[in-house]
């Protein structure tokens, strides 16, 4: 078979396609979404999210060292493409939506409690990967509706249509 070469952009695909939220230190709350986001060890459970540095929750996130991955579903993508197209340093994107938050069990960032999956995550570490820097979260708790839990505790990801 014939190979091309293609745009190096596109070399992994599907992405995930999660909101991150978070919190600054005077407690105004944010989210944006995010494409670069993958589980990156098990024992302890850590995850990585890529944040642009000139994105608005970059600093909320460097400063505060914490972070939460909403899980999106497929009906949620007005509100996904929402909070990816516009810039909390205009707006409170989250009252502008009407998005249902809580305070986070573990720590100091909300849940997007409209999505069926939240990851609260304590940073330990970040890599400045080029145009991102990835900052790993350890997890600290992760919370899922009721339908979605089988009965060994575990998240059933054939019952969430994924965005």
């Amino acid at each position: 078979m014939k190979k091309d070469i293609v745009n190096i952009k596109s070399c992994l695909q599907p992405a995930p396609k999660v909101l991150v939220s978070c919190r600054d230190k005077s407690g105004k709350n944010n989210a944006l979404a995010v494409a670069y986001c993958s589980n990156c060890s098990y024992a302890p459970p850590m995850v990585m999210v890529g944040i642009v540095p000139s994105r608005f929750s970059y600093h909320m996130i460097k400063d505060t060292g914490c972070f939460v991955v909403n899980l999106v579903s497929d009906d949620q993508k007005a509100m996904f493409d929402y909070l990816g197209s516009y810039s909390g340093r205009d707006e409170d994107k989250l009252a502008k939506l009407g998005a249902s938050v809580a305070d986070g069990e573990k720590v100091n960032a909300p849940l997007l409690t409209d999505c069926p999956v939240n990851i609260e995550c304590t940073v330990v570490d970040s890599i400045v990967t080029g145009s991102h820097e990835m900052f790993v979260g350890k997890v600290e708790v992760v919370h899922a509706n009721s339908d979605l839990i089988n009965e060994k505790g575990e998240i059933d990801f054939t019952r969430i249509n994924l965005l």
